[in-house]
């Protein structure tokens, strides 16, 4: 069987290999970190392994914030200047921004978890299409949840800039979100 797998691999182009690796390693190491993982994970195979690696985890601790609203890992994602390029009105900028959100988020869905379908890495950017799921047992805009499952997509583009996120792009699909909750009719 060894030798099975080995006429396989070699048989793929490098880059491919290489990806494949990647993606194994990453799905295998839910022993050693507790970061959400990708389920489809495509990488630019003209990065350089370290550029790939930080980029990739920096997405990694900020997709796993989205779940945890941990702050120190929130911090470890962000660069100190982050910057949120479609700032909704009246969410401060910078790193207090997310922190904000997740606060308000939380606050309507305590269970919430972010699972990333897929991540892209090219050059400086990482593109990460979320999938958001829970239930909203607790108030949103005076509203209280009477325990309805939440199910909405969101994607976001990263830049990144050494081994953080310095930029932000962001879209999520609000409107299943709220529709969801009870406020916006169907």
């Amino acid at each position: 069987m060894q030798s099975n797998t080995r006429s396989i691999v070699t048989g793929c182009p490098p880059w491919l290999v290489a990806a494949s690796l990647l993606l194994v390693a990453l799905q295998t190491s839910a022993a050693t970190d507790d970061l959400v993982k990708p389920s489809v994970l495509i990488v630019d195979k003209t990065l350089p392994k370290k550029q790939l690696e930080q980029q990739i985890h920096a997405a990694r601790l900020y997709d796993t914030f989205w779940t945890t609203g941990d702050e120190a890992t929130e911090r470890a994602a962000l660069a100190p200047d982050f910057m949120d390029r479609t700032l909704p009105p009246g969410r401060p900028q910078g790193i207090t921004g997310p922190l904000t959100a997740w606060k308000g988020f939380h606050g309507a869905v305590p269970d919430i978890h972010a699972e990333v379908t897929q991540m892209i890495v090219t050059g400086d950017r990482v593109v990460t299409h979320l999938r958001f799921t829970g239930h909203f047992t607790g108030s949103f805009n005076g509203v209280q949840g009477r325990g309805q499952p939440v199910d909405f997509i969101a994607t976001d583009i990263y830049r990144i800039h050494d081994g953080k996120i310095a930029e932000n792009w962001h879209l999520e699909d609000n409107l299943t979100f709220l529709q969801q909750l009870g406020l916006v009719a169907r």
